[in-house]
């Protein structure tokens, strides 16, 4: 009887009855009630309570329930750590099994459980097991380094498993050594500036004779681990090449590939006129090839490799165009990708087979491969001259068709044979004309303009031909409102007394009636040329155009050598790099060609100096908080009117840091406060002489900065951070946001960018806020009166209140933000600069800031360093002050300026600080105070951005 039957039972009360079978005398119905417990675990039901009375199963010979106790065990330590102690000791006890079996099954447990008060207690039997006399043991103890060093990397390089790691690459068991470079490649790829993967010519020796003898997903590694190799001569390089070879024909697609990429690296240390070059070459076609065999997944994955390596080599396929030839019953994403792939292979030699393939695919019953067909046909004309007019007759043959789609994929692609050929093509512009009437998508529309407007003097009508298309003018797209307006202005050059009331027309439509700027601003252009100088117009609009180029999609080089070193990963398969899809704070090996064995950048988030935080990419899944998803996804998208509730209590974590001030306050602000407090009189001493940069007027002037009776206002100068990228085009469907916030004459703006990378035109744009710290909600509706047509971008301000409903973020400046359209509802977030919050009149009186320092308690205080800065004290202080941070007074103690500053935050927190500037030294002192000592961290980093920037 199978298994299936723990899964059925769903009575009341059975963990009670579980519990006493666990603690059964029967060895047989003890393991029945732990198959049960783990069958329970399995559909998640939580049988945490029944943890000691599993444990206690542990104590047992049979292999079987050993394995469901420790699988028990690895699904609940990290929820009952206290309790997992208490199997430490069998741990240890099976580690010294006679049984190999149990050995590896204890130390892999061991591994998987992601305790920390148990990682102590691994480590001796973790080094027994390093050293076990049987392979199977050893490679298994290998992995576990890996994960202990998940865990606490700091114990595994203290105990020297990483030295004993590198000893194991030369055992005598190939899956020992598979498994220790594994496991020192996914070390090292946590550390990417540690030298682990110290390779040498007697290392690379070791794992080429493993390489023969280890499983395929050893080999793997192997591979992998060989791909990062630079060897120090073209001799060796064949040597490595010579013995990689086998590995082409292995069954596993895999390890075909992981051999192609260490081929494809060490052939570019082959000079080419070596006959092991070109015998290499022919090596390569065959096992790519016949990974076209495969089901069609495997097939995609190939092809995309192989896209990769034909840019790279095309002459590794040029001889097995056949191959790539579409089947009938290929998917849809096979097909599209063995097209692109027989126009990198297209050469005079075969464009004949070519051209009479695409000929056929261009009257599928699949309409996007149809389009795809037709456009290759043309990309075909443009690659190989000599096929240019065989191109042209056949698309002439496919515009005969009449069948819509074809007929404007054609026009498309002629378009661009023109631009390549000129003055040869152009007896065909009569049968294009003839189907202008059915051409009904902005890009086939914006082509044939093009070409009127650039033949206007071989077309007798032309100007009747625009002036069809200026009828519905702002229905157009803005990509045929622009190609028609150049048109018009271009026919205008050639035929100026016929045309003059069109071009008059077009540019009124295109600079008064319009919304889009960059027509308007065309169109002021072309207005402003005509007018003021025909001549130059002439020269500008009918200059000669640069021919266009054969291959306009090739990866650009530097890349395509970084993805040629990911061949047979996701890299590949995206045609991406790595960094740009895998996120986190690992840092991501950077492989190149020519470069040394392992180079790598970390992209570990910098310290806490980032503006806070707002320059770097949004987090792709805003999951804070429980409650975050059903909020934004209730979320009433239209302006709001709710009044939130009062601030947040200033309860929260404390600081404890020293008193900067000392007792310096009392002199600094008790004396005579009659004087001129610019000049420094009543600061305890004698009145010192103005120092001579105190006569510039900066900003406001320093008088200006201590003139308490005078109202603030919004200096010129603040800083505001530059526009990121906070929802990017692949998250939201094509919409991709980005933005900054500023604050301008009190009013604080959430300033976007909002950029349509989709085929739909996007409307109905609205915006709102989550909760959050400060009560930030839009003041108003998101303007954005005009749909959003592809490729086109619009900028958009919106006005912030700091009246919304209020709930303490982490971090505190964090706000989520969903936008709707007609498309769907996304969700982002992104951090603002604290400064954003500071309001005008947060200048304190110097009695009330003296007697606020002494009032906020001292744990409350914390203490910052900013590094390299270089301003003197006068210069900081204007600066400052730009961003409603306000000196309140300065004075100088043995040669240290010490500024003592306040600001005031939107709902009323106020926060005071002491800066002390050394000349000489790029490195500040900072003592912030606040009744909220949350807040301190974002002021801290808000006085870093304003400061270095």
């Amino acid at each position: 009887m199978t298994d299936s039957k723990y899964f059925t039972t769903t009575k009341k009360g059975e963990i009670f009855e579980l519990k006493a079978e666990l603690n059964s005398d029967k060895k047989e119905k003890k393991k029945e009630a732990v198959k049960k417990v783990i069958a329970s675990m399995t559909v998640g039901k939580d049988v945490s309570a029944l943890f000691p009375d599993v444990v206690n199963c542990m104590q047992t010979d049979n292999l079987e329930l050993k394995k469901l106790v420790y699988l028990y065990l690895m699904n609940y330590a990290k929820s009952q750590p206290d309790m997992a102690i208490m199997a430490v000791n069998t741990f240890v006890k099976d580690c010294e099994d006679a049984n190999p079996l149990i050995r590896a099954l204890a130390v892999r447990t061991m591994g998987c459980i992601r305790v920390d008060k148990i990682t102590e207690y691994l480590c001796e039997p973790l080094r027994k097991c390093l050293k076990d006399e049987d392979p199977y043991v050893r490679k298994t103890a290998a992995v576990c380094v890996a994960k202990l060093h998940d865990i606490n990397a700091q114990l595994v390089e203290d105990q020297g498993f990483l030295d004993t790691l590198k000893d194991l690459i030369s055992d005598s068991n190939p899956m020992v050594v598979a498994n220790a470079v594994a496991a020192l490649s996914e070390i090292a790829e946590s550390h990417p500036n540690s030298n682990l993967l110290d390779l040498n010519p007697q290392t690379i020796n070791k794992l080429l004779t493993a390489l023969n003898e280890c499983t395929e997903w050893g080999q793997i590694f192997i591979l992998d681990c060989l791909a990062n190799y630079t060897p120090r001569d073209d001799r060796e390089s064949q040597s490595i090449c010579e013995r990689v070879t086998p590995r082409l024909s292995h069954a596993n697609s895999a390890v075909v590939l992981s051999a192609v990429k260490v081929l494809m690296k060490f052939m570019e240390m082959l000079p080419k006129d070596l006959d092991y070059y070109g015998t290499l070459l022919k090596k390569l076609a065959p096992p790519l090839v016949t990974l076209l065999s495969a089901e069609p997944e495997l097939q995609y994955v190939a092809l995309r490799n192989i896209n990769l390596i034909v840019q790279r080599r095309p002459e590794i396929l040029k001889h097995e165009m056949k191959v790539f030839f579409v089947k009938y019953n290929d998917p849809i994403y096979v097909k599209l990708e063995k097209l692109d792939i027989m126009i990198r292979l297209a050469s005079q030699a075969n464009i004949a087979q070519v051209l009479a393939e695409l000929k056929e695919y261009s009257t599928e019953v699949d309409v996007d491969f149809v389009r795809k067909a037709v456009r290759a046909i043309g990309r075909c004309a443009i690659k190989v001259e000599q096929s240019a007019e065989r191109c042209v007759s056949t698309l002439l043959d496919l515009i005969q068709t009449k069948v819509n789609y074809v007929v404007q994929e054609a026009i498309v692609v002629i378009k661009d044979i023109f631009r390549k050929y000129p003055n040869k093509y152009e007896s065909v512009i009569a049968t294009l004309c003839e189907n202008l009437d059915s051409l009904d998508e902005p890009e086939a529309r914006a082509a044939m303009i093009w070409i009127v407007g650039e033949y206007a003097e071989r077309i007798d009508n032309a100007d009747e031909l625009l002036e069809s298309f200026l009828e519905g003018f702002h229905d157009e797209s803005t990509q045929v409102q622009l190609q028609l307006l150049t048109a018009i202005v271009k026919l205008f050059l050639k035929k100026p007394t016929e045309t003059q009331e069109l071009v008059q027309q077009v540019l009124s439509l295109a600079t008064q009636d319009s919304d889009n700027p960059d027509l308007r601003d065309r169109g002021y252009i072309y207005w402003r040329l005509l007018s003021t100088d025909p001549v130059a117009a002439k020269e500008v609009v009918l200059a000669e155009k640069p021919l266009i180029s054969e291959e306009t999609d090739l990866i650009e080089p530097t890349l395509l050598e970084e993805l040629i070193c990911h061949i047979g990963t996701l890299a590949s398969v995206y045609h991406k790099p790595p960094s740009a899809f895998v996120e986190g704070s690992r840092g991501v090996q950077h492989k190149r060609i020519s470069g040394n064995a392992v180079s790598g950048e970390s992209v570990e988030s910098p310290d806490n100096g980032s503006a806070a935080g707002v320059t770097e990419a949004p987090p792709a899944v805003i999951q804070s908080h429980g409650d975050l998803l059903g909020d934004l996804l209730n979320l009433d998208l239209t302006p709001p009117t709710t009044t939130g509730p009062p601030p947040p209590s200033s309860s929260g974590m404390q600081m404890g840091a020293m008193d900067l001030l000392g007792g310096g306050l009392d002199s600094l602000l008790g004396g005579d406060l009659g004087g001129n407090p610019a000049m420094g009189a009543g600061f305890g001493g004698p009145p010192a002489v103005m120092p001579a940069s105190f006569n510039a007027p900066v900003g406001g002037g320093l008088d200006d900065l201590f003139d308490l009776g005078s109202g603030v206002g919004m200096p010129m100068g603040a800083f505001n951070p530059p526009k990121t990228v906070w929802l990017p085009a692949m998250k939201a469907k094509g919409l991709e946001i980005s933005g900054t916030f500023v604050r301008r004459a009190g009013v604080i703006q959430m300033e976007m960018n909002l950029t349509n990378k989709a085929m739909s035109v996007m409307t109905d744009f609205a915006i709102q806020f989550n909760r959050n710290s400060f009560g930030l909600a839009s003041a108003g509706p998101l303007q954005i009166l005009t749909p959003l047509s592809p490729n086109q971008s619009i900028e958009a301000a919106l006005p912030l209140s700091t009246v919304g409903p209020i709930m303490k973020m982490e971090p505190l400046n964090n706000l989520q933000v969903a936008v709707k359209n007609n498309i769907d509802v996304f969700y982002f977030s992104c951090q603002y600069p604290i400064s954003m919050l500071f309001v005008e009149d947060g200048k304190m009186e110097r009695q009330v800031f003296l007697a606020t320092w002494k009032d906020i308690p001292n744990e409350n205080e914390s203490q910052f360093q900013i590094k390299d800065c270089h301003l003197n004290s006068d210069a900081a202080s204007n600066k400052l002050q730009s961003s409603n941070i306000f000196t309140i007074a300065k004075r100088t103690v043995e040669g240290q300026d010490m500024l003592y500053q306040s600001m005031k935050l939107t709902n009323g927190i106020w926060v005071l600080a002491e800066l002390r500037v050394q000349a000489g030294n790029p490195n500040y002192t900072i003592s912030l105070k606040c009744r909220a000592p949350e807040v301190n961290q974002c002021v801290f980093q808000n006085y870093e951005s304003v400061l270095k920037n």
